[in-house]
């Protein structure tokens, strides 16, 4: 797996990750959507330790930023 994902992106999915799980643990969302949220949000940790998101790879996207040389 190539990395395909920049600093910004992985901090940005940690937050949201975050604000998903306290959101459900908080009640504020519950049932099948409060479900769907913490899987979502444990994508989110997961791909952001990787550095690698798999749906990057059919559109050639890439957060990772290029040094000028």
């Amino acid at each position: 797996m190539k990395k395909n994902m920049g600093s910004a992106d992985k901090t940005i999915r940690i937050i949201l990750a975050i604000i998903m799980v306290i959101l459900y643990f908080t009640g504020i969302v519950s049932g099948l959507f409060g479900i769907i949220l913490i899987i979502l949000a444990l994508i989110f940790v997961l791909t952001s330790f990787l550095s690698f998101c798999p749906l990057y790879l059919p559109f050639g996207l890439s957060t990772i930023r290029k040094h000028k040389q």
